[in-house]
């Protein structure tokens, strides 16, 4: 263990804590959420429970591993791991590439338990690269062709195959990423408007590209939901009356009615509107302090690292967080339309669970080598 100032330096304890209270709330509402889902679909009403726990033990197991290991090893691996992130994605458009829901975004067998998202892996691998893409030369950020045109291609290719699966969430949420990062590093705000401009249209034009088809569809449903309650805008439908009947209070854990069948897959990305109808208006107030405040830490983390590299990693993974917690949360509030984003840490999911862990061990082990720890 390192030490700073005559002290042994352990890390943000107080992000630990937070990472295991938002697990452990998970695995709560996971249960809750998916009993009847789960004895409809699998006999079984502890199907997903059990899956749940085995992935945020194997997280746990990622988490410890991480926290311990040396950050700076990620830089040196850093264009390996963003060429294996890549060929992730272009694999999902092979054989391998399993569909689910009329979406191919999981690499597998069929019949085998395991499967893999490379969505939720170029996440991370987008953060490790650019991180240490703009460390390794500080300058490549005030340069357009040396540092924003590449970092410009690569949200491009990385973004686009995530399109095309369709996955539009996680697409916007790896485009923020990678320019979130680029701000911190010093980007310069013209070019910063530039890109947010470039990135609106370049949505706006895919959702009005085909007024017929898949984007488009989505996109008008949430607008009006209630004016196709049982077609297209039947789960926006369902969450709204899920967080509307839950008022202030909730219902009261396990006492919801939406999860009864009405609300399709409400322990994925709708179990905001499990949380709301169930604890109320005063729960989902306590979980987002909850996101608050681990953002605030990870901001916190990212100003105190020793070296360029560690602020980048750690603001990248801060962005992450953050940027997922409001798309989830404007998908459920029906403010933006229903494109398979995961509330971190709570959803169901066991490839989104174990990266997110593993994700704030990288930030605890920044911690545990930040000079100005502790504060």
């Amino acid at each position: 263990m390192e030490r700073f100032g005559g002290k042994m330096k352990t890390g943000d304890f107080f992000l630990v804590i937070l990472t295991a209270c938002l697990v452990i709330f998970g695995i709560v509402m996971v249960f809750s959420s998916s009993y009847y889902t789960a004895i409809n679909e699998r006999g079984d009403p502890y199907y997903f429970l059990k899956r749940d726990v085995v992935w945020a033990a194997l997280g746990l197991c990622l988490m410890y591993a991480t926290t311990f290991l040396d950050y700076r090893v990620y830089a040196k691996m850093a264009p390996h791991i963003m060429a294996a992130s890549v060929v992730l994605l272009a694999l999902i458009f092979t054989p391998l590439g399993i569909t689910r829901n009329y979406a191919t975004r999981w690499l597998g067998a069929e019949g085998f338990p395991l499967t893999v998202m490379p969505g939720e892996i170029a996440k991370i691998a987008v953060i490790i690269f650019v991180s240490w893409y703009l460390a390794s030369d500080p300058g490549r950020i005030r340069s357009l062709t040396r540092g924003i045109l590449p970092l410009m291609g690569l949200c491009a290719v990385c973004a686009g195959l995530i399109i095309k699966q369709p996955n539009l969430s996680t697409a916007i949420t790896v485009s923020c990423i990678i320019v979130g990062i680029m701000f911190v590093a010093g980007l310069n705000t013209f070019y910063l408007a530039g890109l947010a401009g470039t990135g609106a249209a370049v949505v706006f034009g895919l959702i009005f590209s085909d007024k017929t088809g898949y984007w488009f569809g989505r996109f008008t449903s949430f607008l009006d939901p209630f004016a196709d309650p049982v077609n297209s805008g039947y789960q926006a439908v369902q969450s709204l009356l899920a967080l509307g009947s839950g008022g202030i209070f909730g219902l009261g854990l396990g006492k919801g009615l939406q999860k009864n069948l009405y609300l399709p897959e409400p322990q994925n990305d709708f179990i905001l509107a499990i949380i709301g109808e169930e604890l109320g208006f005063i729960g989902c107030i306590l979980l987002f302090a909850a996101y608050v405040l681990l953002i605030w830490r990870g901001v916190h983390i990212a100003l105190g690292a020793p070296d360029m590299f560690g602020t980048l990693l750690a603001s990248g993974i801060t962005i992450m967080v953050a940027v997922q917690v409001l798309l989830n949360i404007a998908v459920v509030t029906s403010s933006l339309p229903p494109t398979g984003i995961t509330l971190p840490f709570v959803s169901y999911g066991g490839n989104a669970l174990m990266l997110f862990m593993g994700s704030m061990g990288i930030l605890i082990n920044i911690s545990r080598h930040s000079a100005r720890w502790p504060q």
